[in-house]
């Protein structure tokens, strides 16, 4: 985990509808460093290398993750 300050967090455009509840936010505004967080818990923030990013993503993109399967 990761608190320091300076991260401008984002949410996907799916997340930016205000019935939409918590969601994903990252940060990519800190060179060398991707931050992440859930929007109900802003003082937890988890951060990676860009290529650990990367690497988070693509998994993500082969379904590694799919939690329907």
């Amino acid at each position: 985990m990761h608190t320091a300050p300076g991260f401008k967090f984002v949410s996907a455009a799916a997340c930016r509808d205000p019935k939409v509840g918590n969601c994903p936010q990252v940060a990519t505004n800190i060179p060398g460093v991707v931050a992440l967080r859930d929007s109900e818990r802003p003082d937890t923030i988890v951060t990676m290398t860009p290529d650990q990013w990367v690497t988070l993503t693509d998994a993500v993109k082969a379904g590694e993750f799919d939690l329907s399967a």
